[in-house]
């Protein structure tokens, strides 16, 4: 294999994380199976009921749907007339720029990409500008809190723009970021379930807005938005706040955990939330690829060669990852 930073191979896991056909690919002594930890996804998740076997053999009810909107409502602090269920937050978000039809979009950066591309395959004009310049700029100002994937908190006021969108898809672990209360003509705000309960695979996220917008929105994924496994794993966890408390107590526990282990392996710890942690190393494309022909995917970045991401392994996995991260060392 030729050096990490030219290696054609690194290509393809500079997008985003949860690339693991990829790694196995680029990276076949690796052995199996895989430690994941290149996406932000909380590795012990929400035990969710699964759908009934007459669920799955009809369309959803729009009632259920709305049920499920309502206990999102309740966890989140609005009413379920501002909320939208959506097939996933990357859904959500790439269905505002169809609705908005802005023409000038700033987004707050360095952050996560798919944001800007939404908004250029659109057909906008897409300024990134450090946070809060990027406030007074364009039609609409997109801001991801807490960033991802520095775990930058930002003090949100509404912009000089006609719309404010706030990803807040990592806010479950830090629910005191959320500015979900404040959703109204001009503000817009996009929620992941996935993340925080552990559960990517069942595609479910949401929108808070103005009542009118978060109907325009529900009208755009049609009368089935999301699946019986979604809505029967949704109703249930947003319900659930005792093991919500639980989670947000040990995420943290293990964060710090994780911190420790990657600054005796030598990293700077840069950023990050509860869920991931960004840390940085002159070497990093180095780290990532030996830390990759030992079987652990991390996230490395096109724009920043000396970071990393790491997300939180299962409990079973903190020795595998202790030990590769000391003999990634150089």
């Amino acid at each position: 294999m030729s050096a990490p930073d030219s290696d054609p191979a690194l290509e393809a896991f500079l997008r985003h994380g949860g690339r693991l056909a990829a790694a196995r690919a680029a990276f076949p002594e690796a052995p199996s199976p895989w430690l994941d930890l290149s996406t932000g996804i909380n590795p012990r998740p929400y035990p969710a009921p699964r759908a009934a076997a007459a669920a799955l053999q009809r369309l959803p009810d729009p009632e259920e749907i709305r049920e499920l909107e309502a206990a999102a409502a309740r966890a989140f602090g609005v009413s379920p007339d501002r909320v939208a269920a959506t097939p996933g937050a990357e859904a959500a978000l790439r269905l505002l720029p169809r609705l908005l039809g802005a023409r000038s979009v700033a987004v707050a950066t360095p952050t996560y990409g798919g944001h800007a591309e939404a908004w250029r395959l659109a057909g906008a004009k897409v300024r990134e500008v450090a946070w809060p310049a990027t406030a007074t700029c364009a039609e609409v100002v997109v801001v991801v809190n807490p960033n991802n994937p520095d775990g930058r908190a930002v003090d949100i006021s509404q912009p000089a723009a006609s719309w404010l969108i706030v990803d807040e898809s990592f806010v479950e672990s830090c629910p005191g970021q959320s500015i979900a209360s404040r959703a109204d003509a001009g503000t817009i705000v996009i929620r992941s379930f996935g993340k925080f309960y552990g559960l990517p695979g069942v595609r479910l996220g949401f929108v808070i807005a103005a009542p009118g917008l978060a109907a325009r929105v529900s009208a755009g994924f049609g009368d089935w938005p999301v699946s019986a496994e979604a809505i029967a794993a949704g109703r249930a966890a947003y319900a659930d706040e005792a093991w919500r408390e639980q989670t947000r107590r040990r995420l943290e526990r293990d964060a710090a955990r994780l911190d420790r282990l990657l600054v005796k392996a030598g990293y700077e710890i840069v950023g990050g939330t509860s869920l991931f942690r960004l840390a940085a190393a002159p070497d990093a494309r180095s780290r990532f690829v030996a830390l990759a022909r030992r079987g652990v995917l991390v996230r490395p970045f096109s724009d920043q060669p000396t970071w990393l991401r790491f997300g939180l392994p299962k409990p079973k996995d903190w020795p595998r990852l202790a030990a590769a991260l000391e003999d990634s060392r150089p």
